[in-house]
Parts: structure tokens; sequence; C-alpha cells
């Protein structure tokens, strides 16, 4: 009975169904039609289905579980006669009308949602896993809906694309191409199913994207020259789609940062030579020529072996570097989305034109030597900016600038120098400024690459403590009358990159007693220890009462060796050159270098007719010096002076290289015992790379080195191979 009422029940269904098709009103709009009776049907299966419980539960079951195919509870039952014996006669005429209507839509017509939403619902449910009653699958749905939908969205896109590209701007294009994929992932929301969205979406982007992206990709460098933000943000939306096709764009904006990075150093390169072209002559007179020693000196280059080397201004140097380095890191993240792809094009172009531009005609060492020249200057007193916030902003850009330099031992042994002058000078701005700039310092480079500077500011302080105890010292023994006011750093040798001069020098008798005083101080203080005076880094302050222009006299800032020269003027008004030169015990070249500022600014007057550091020459003390200010300032360095200390500097640096890779050198060949050259020189510069780029040829200058010392030595049987001596 259980199989006769199924079997029945079966044909009733088929018979049913096909007589619904038979009288159906051809006037009526098929998807009409089809929805309606889907609806109807549908709900009436859920009826019988609870009618024929008693049938489910018996019959149906043991047949399906005794393994019968084909038979099903009575709702799938229903769902399979529609499926046989409606929809596999009009499917295709349900798609071609879908298909219409969204054609309809796309062309910018309103249609019937819900016509569709009901004809996808009704794929996807006749999607039965026959073997399994309780599963669904979307077999229907891909085969039936799917599969025509994309390759109708496929075909209308691209007649689409090709027509409108032909009419309109490649810019116009891509707004278009953004819309369309908008609405189309609108549309799977509104009435397709969730899994269509892939395929879709993939098929979409392969022709309104892929099949144009020579077209969009030729059209990005145009954009990038007219700064077009909104336009490549949108190209970088489009594109990023099909991942493969940013390699050329990455490619393009890398050349185009370090384009544009080179112009913007040309551009103060060329601001410097019209400075210098329109910088006369002028000299002042008496006191006023001192004044402007005072002033920065713009003009320091002279002609090179590549031409004329133009010294350009540090601070316009590095905002220059600064400005192209934040104009293309706000379009990286505003345009691109800070992918990293970008990131690093950005990265790579700013090492290139910060190492390598028009400034750095010398090599890549110039970059760092004016951004710590720069640093100098920011954190120096005499700098204009002295709001604490300001500053830690202007030095984070510095930071940014350091990061992209590739000789950071430069920068080091140059701004160790000068942080040296700032703190034995008492020139720094702010300690906080000078702890915050060593802390970003470290935090990049690592401890090794600050140890010296943070030492430096702890002699500083302890500097600080022995002085206080040696005044107490003289006030405890009744000496303190015959000391001078003076101050007096100890700086421990291996940390502050002093130089010593050496020139002699004959201590004025004024000083000799705190001189003597103090060096006995210390010696009973510190037994084993030896102090080496640096009068060259010296300075002091001297009254002049003599000047019979000025009721209350000048003051007058020097050296310690300009000290030395006018002091001897106390005891007579002319000298002659060979008398100072044996008074004060200095060399001719430094003795000229003193006498030269003082000449200058007419403290000491020279015979029109003689000349500065002949024997014979007469100097005078002018005793009617005038000046604007009370306070003047003799202690500055002059340009040949700083030429010669930038040359050493760079010629210890180079010294200090060698150094580094013979260390590197053995380090390798200690943990490796044996390696190849061409290995060695590999694994050399990956070591040394944070602090510098070492060039082969150096490289293969030091591994000799290292065979002369029997550091290393060559195989016999293979002169490329090097092995470890222990």
């Amino acid at each position: 009975m259980g199989a006769d009422l199924y079997k029945r029940l079966k044909d009733y269904l088929k018979q049913h169904l096909s007589q619904l098709l038979a009288n159906r009103d051809p006037s009526e709009p098929l998807l009409v039609f089809y929805t309606r009776e889907w609806a109807k049907f549908t709900r009436a299966g859920t009826y019988i289905h609870h009618v024929f419980k008693y049938l489910n539960r018996h019959w149906v079951k043991r047949e399906i579980d005794e393994g019968h195919k084909h038979i099903y509870d009575i709702n799938t039952l229903a769902l399979v006669s529609w499926r046989d014996h409606l929809f596999m006669i009009v499917q295709g005429e349900i798609m071609d009308a879908v298909l219409l209507l969204i054609e309809k839509q796309r062309n910018g017509e309103t249609i019937e949602q819900g016509l569709i939403k009901n004809v996808v619902d009704s794929f996807v449910a006749l999607g039965l896993d026959e073997t399994d009653s309780t599963k669904a699958t979307l077999d229907v749905y891909k085969q039936y809906f799917e599969q025509p939908f994309i390759a109708a969205t496929e075909a209308y896109y691209k007649s689409e694309s090709e027509t409108f590209l032909s009419e309109n701007s490649i810019t116009d294009y891509m707004k278009k191409a953004e819309q369309r994929l908008e609405e189309e992932d609108t549309r799977v929301q509104l009435y397709l199913h969730e899994s269509s969205k892939k395929p879709l979406i993939t098929t979409c982007e392969n022709v309104l994207i892929k099949s144009h992206t020579p077209a969009i990709q030729d059209e990005f460098q145009t954009l990038l020259n007219q700064d077009q933000i909104e336009d490549l943000k949108r190209m970088y939306g489009l594109l990023s789609r099909v991942p493969e096709t940013l390699d050329k764009l990455r490619g393009g904006f890398e050349t185009h940062v370090r384009r544009e990075g080179d112009k913007s150093v040309e551009k103060v390169v060329e601001a410097a030579k019209n400075a210098e072209a329109n910088e006369g002559g002028e000299k002042g007179e008496g006191g006023e020529e001192a004044e402007e020693e005072e002033k920065p000196k713009k003009r320091k280059g002279k002609a090179g072996a590549a031409g004329a080397e133009v010294a350009v201004d540090p601070k316009v140097y590095v905002e220059a570097l600064l400005e192209v380095h934040k104009k293309y890191n706000d379009l990286v993240q505003t345009a691109f989305r800070g992918e990293s792809g970008f990131v690093s094009s950005l990265d790579k172009a700013c090492k290139e034109f910060v190492n390598r531009n028009k400034v750095c005609t010398t090599g890549s060492s110039k970059s760092p030597e004016l951004l710590a020249k720069f640093c100098d200057s920011l954190l120096k007193k005499s700098s204009k900016v002295s709001d604490d916030k300001e500053v830690e902003d202007v030095l984070n850009s510095i930071m940014t600038v350091f990061k992209y330099v590739e000789d950071k031992d430069v920068f080091q042994k140059f701004y160790s120098k000068m942080l040296a002058k700032r703190l034995v000078n008492q020139l720094s701005a702010s300690d906080d400024a000078e702890a915050s700039m060593i802390s970003k310092l470290k935090e990049a480079c690592g401890f090794e690459y600050t140890s010296k500077l943070q030492r430096m500011f702890t002699d500083i302080s302890l500097s600080n403590d022995l002085n206080s105890a040696f005044k107490d010292q003289m006030e405890k023994t009744h000496e303190k009358d015959d000391v001078l006011d003076f101050n007096v750093y100890v700086c421990n040798t291996a940390c502050w990159p002093l130089q010593y001069t050496a020139s002699g020098f004959n201590l004025p008798e004024d000083l000799v007693k705190t001189y003597e005083r103090f060096q006995g101080f210390y010696q009973n203080k510190h037994s084993g220890r030896k102090l080496n005076w640096h009068f060259f880094l010296c300075k002091g302050e001297l009254k002049a009462n003599y000047i019979k222009a000025s009721k209350s006299g000048y003051t007058f800032q020097v050296s310690t060796y300009q000290m030395g020269v006018l002091l001897q003027y106390n005891t007579a008004v002319t000298y002659t050159w060979e008398e100072l030169l044996t008074s004060t015990g200095l060399s001719p070249e430094t003795l000229t270098t003193a006498m030269s500022t003082l000449c200058k600014a007419k403290v000491l007057t020279i015979a029109d007719d003689a000349k500065l550091g002949a024997a014979k020459s007469k100097y005078d003390l002018n005793m009617d010096f005038k000046s604007k200010k009370v306070k003047i300032n003799f202690n500055m360095p002059g340009k040949s002076e700083t030429k010669t200390e930038t040359e050493d500097t760079h010629k210890n640096i180079e010294e200090d290289r060698k150094l580094l890779i013979q260390a590197a050198i053995v380090r390798v060949m200690k943990t490796r015992k044996v390696m190849k050259a061409q290995i060695l020189m590999t694994e050399v510069i990956n070591q040394l790379a944070a602090r510098f780029k070492p060039k082969v040829s150096d490289i293969k200058k030091c591994i000799d080195i290292l065979l002369e010392k029997e550091y290393i030595e060559r195989k016999e049987d293979d002169k490329d191979m090097f092995s470890y001596l222990a």
C-alpha cells in the first residue's frame, strides 16, 4: 500500500505540473507565471508533506534506509517533480527573461527586483542531494543560473568598456569602472546567492580592469605629474583588485619620487649658486668686521675636480629632502592606502636621492654631514626654534632623513664632534633636546652607536661636580683670591672626539696660578691619572680698559691663544712678529690664525705695507678701537679652519672604516673558518650595512692587510678560498 500510494502521488504531481504548463496564458510574462506558481506549489508541498506524515515515518524511511534510490520524503518529492516536469522545460526561457531584466537595470532602467530574487531562490531550492535528502547543493543554481549570468555579464561589460574607452578619457573610464564594480557588489546583496560574489566580481575585474591594464597604467605618470590624488586613489583601488598589475606602478612611482627628489636638490643648489654669485665682498671696518664674522657664512665651497662645488645651507637642504618625502609619504598613505609595496618603493627612492644627488658629488657622505650640521644649528642656543614641541617635531623629521642615510658612521663622527663643541662651549639650547636626540639615535642604531655620546654627558656632569669641589677647596685653603673665575671640563680621551694640536703654548702669567692650583687639586684627588690640557679649545673674556673712546670699556671674548697674544700688551703697546712668537710659544700657523681676526677687527694695527706673519712686522695696540657692541666675540673659526677640520674628520672616518672592515672580516672568518672570497665580501657588506656601505675595493685591501698580518690565509689549491688562522 505504501509503494502504491507513493507512486500515485508522484504520478499526480507530474500530471498537475504538465497541466499547469499546458494551461499557461501566453500573454502573461513568464517570470510572473513562474514565481507565482512556484510560491503556490512550494506552499502546497509543505501541506501534503504533513498529510503524508505516516507514509514518511514508515514506508519512505524504510525504503531510504534500505538504500533504494529515487525515494524521497514527500516535500522533497514535490521539489524533484517541479524540477523534472516544469523547471527543466522552461529554464532556458526563464534565464533569458532574467538576463534581460538585469541588462535593463544595468542600462539604468527600473525593474522589479523581487522577480529575480524569487527565481534565484527557486534555483537554489532545487539543488537537491539525491543520495541524502537532508542535504542541499547549489548544482542547479550554478549550472542553470550562475554560468549563463556570468557569461552574459562578461559580454556586456566587454562591449561597454571598449565603447566607453574609445569615447572618453582614462580618468572618466576609471570612475565608470569603479561605479560598475560597486553596482555588481550591490546586486549580489539584493538578489543573487552569496556564492556568486567571487566569480561575478572576478569576471568584472578581468573585463573592466585586467583587459585594459596597459591603458590605465600609462595614465599613472600623468596623474603623478599633476598631483591628481583622487584619481590616483581610484586607480590604485581598481588595480589593487588585480595585484600583479601594481608592479609597474610601484616601479614608476619609485622613479618619479627619485626624479622629484633630485629636482628639489637641484633647486637648492641653484639657489645657493645664485646667492654665492650675488654675495659681494662687503667688509666692515674696525669692530664691524668682527661682528660680520659672527654671521653664518653661506659661501664655503670651492671648485673641485667635478666642477664648482657649492656649499648649501644644511637647513635648506634637509628641509628640501623632507618636503619631498612628506609629500609622497602622504600620497602613499592616502592614495595607496599605505600598501607595503609602495612604502618600499618610496623608501628605495628616498634612499637614492638622499645619498646620490647634485650635492653629493664626492660620494654619499655629504648628506649625513649636512644632516649633522642641521642638528647642530637646531640644538644650539642661537637656534630660532625654541618651543620644545617644535624642536621635538624637527628632531623626528631629522630621524626620517637619517633612516635613509647610508653612511651613518659619517653622521656619527660629525654629530659627536659638534656635540662636543656644544657641551664644551656651553652652547646647547636644551639638555632635554640633546638627550631626546641621542635616545632617537640609540633606538635607530643601537646602544653601541650612542655609547660615547652618552658618556660625554656623564663627563660634563662629573666635571661640574669637580669644579664645585675645587672652588670649595680654594675657599677652605684661603687661596680663592689667587684663582680666576674659571671652569674646567675633564673629559675621557676615549669618548671625546677632541684632536690634540701639536702647537706649543706658553701659558700667560695671569693664568699660571689658577692652572697650577687645579693641576695640584686634581692630582691629589686622582693620583693615577694624567691631564692633557687642550688650550686650543679654551676660551675666556678680557676686560679692555685702555680704550679712550669708551668709559666703561669693552669685553673681548677670545680664544686662549688670542688671550695669550693680547695679555702681552699689558706690558707694552707694540710687538714684532718674532717677539710674539717667542712670548706665546705658538707655532707660526697657529699664531697667524689667532692674529688674523684681531688685525681684521682693528684691535691690533699693522703698517699698510707690512705683511701678516712677516718677521719684522710690528703690531700696535689700537687705542682708538671702536665697536657698536660692548661685548665682542673674536673667537670665531675661519673658513679655512672649518674646511680643514671637515677634511680631517673625513680622513678619520676612512681610517675607522678600514678597522671596521678588518674586524668584520675576522669576525666572519672566525665563525665560518673557510670561505670563498665572493661570499666573504657579501657577508662583510651585510654586516656593515647598518653603519655604511663598504666598497669592494676597500674590502680587498683589508683582506690583503689581514693576509700580511696572518689572520687569514689563501688555500694553496684554491686561491679564491680563504681560511682562518687561529
